[in-house]
Order: C-alpha cells, then sequence, then structure tokens
C-alpha cells in the first residue's frame, strides 16, 4: 500500500505542475532520446539564461496536472521521454532555443506544447519559433513608431534648404 508521505509528496508536485502550465505564456514539450549530458547540460544553460525552466518529468504526473490545468488534449504528446520547458515571461524564448537547438541536434524533437493556454502541436511550435524576439519586435515597432517622425524631419529640412536656395538667389 501506498505510503501517505508518498501519495502527499506526488499531489505536491502534480500541483506545481499545474501551476507552471496554467502560469506558463509558453510551455514546450520536447523528447529528448539520444542527447548525451553534455549536449542536455548545453540545453539547460541555454534555457536557463532565457528564463525558461527545463524539466524532466513522468507521464503519469503531467497526465494528472493536464487534468487539472485542463488542457488533457496535451496529453496525446506524453509518450516516451519527457522534457517540458516553462517561460512565464517570453512566449517565443522556448520555442526558439529548443527549435534552434533541435535543429543543430537531431535527437532532440519538439513534440508539442502549450502557448496563451491553448495545446498546440510541434508545427505550430515550430512557427513561434520563427518568429523574431521580444526585442526583435520592440526594435521594429520602434523604427515604425520613428518612421513618421523621421520623415517630417526630412520635409522640413528640405524645405528649409529649398528656401534658403531662393532667397540667396
Amino acid at each position: 500500500m501506498a505510503n501517505a508521505k508518498v501519495i502527499q509528496a506526488k499531489q505536491a508536485a502534480v500541483d506545481v505542475v499545474t501551476s507552471k502550465l496554467r502560469e506558463s505564456a509558453t510551455t514546450v514539450v520536447a523528447d529528448y532520446r539520444g542527447l548525451n549530458v553534455a549536449q542536455v547540460t548545453e540545453l539547460r544553460k541555454q534555457l536557463r539564461e532565457a528564463g525558461v525552466e527545463f524539466q524532466v518529468l513522468k507521464n503519469t504526473l503531467v497526465r494528472r496536472a493536464t487534468a487539472a490545468a485542463e488542457l488533457t488534449e496535451l496529453d496525446e504528446v506524453l509518450t516516451g521521454p519527457t522534457a517540458i520547458a516553462f517561460s512565464v515571461e517570453d512566449a517565443v524564448a522556448p520555442a526558439k532555443i529548443l527549435n534552434d537547438f533541435a535543429k543543430k541536434n537531431d535527437a532532440l524533437k519538439v513534440k508539442g506544447g502549450v502557448v496563451e493556454g491553448r495545446v498546440v502541436g510541434a508545427d505550430q511550435i515550430k512557427a513561434l519559433a520563427e518568429l523574431p524576439s521580444r526585442e526583435g519586435l520592440l526594435s521594429m515597432l520602434l523604427s515604425v513608431l520613428q518612421a513618421p517622425v523621421r520623415n517630417f524631419a526630412l520635409a522640413v529640412k528640405a524645405v528649409a534648404e529649398k528656401e534658403e536656395g531662393a532667397a540667396s538667389a
């Protein structure tokens, strides 16, 4: 018979994973089978630097958490060795890092995930990975916002130069 403390510890672990699934902007599920220790260490380092939490979890534990978080569609990809990347702040970071790492290491396979509370497939995770980073998007936005001001300044300068040329002639 299972010990009450063991059951309580497992329930606490399910509760932690459930809260991570609910709070994460993006959760990516991957199969890491075939990666060696050095490769997993490098992947963890890249994810940690981006503020992404990466864990290897038992599928039964994650299935219980998906049921509690009402994300049972994710259960389809919970087969074989499963590693999960949780990102609270940057929705693109885990997808981008895992996708880039998978391109260099054939052993890593992105299986699917959750983006903004919606279960998505591996193709959608890869599409998300192709988006620019948050910083890239912010710089694009800044460039778009500066363009009208820059164009106005150039037009004023051109008018001033034209009037100077007309006045000196």
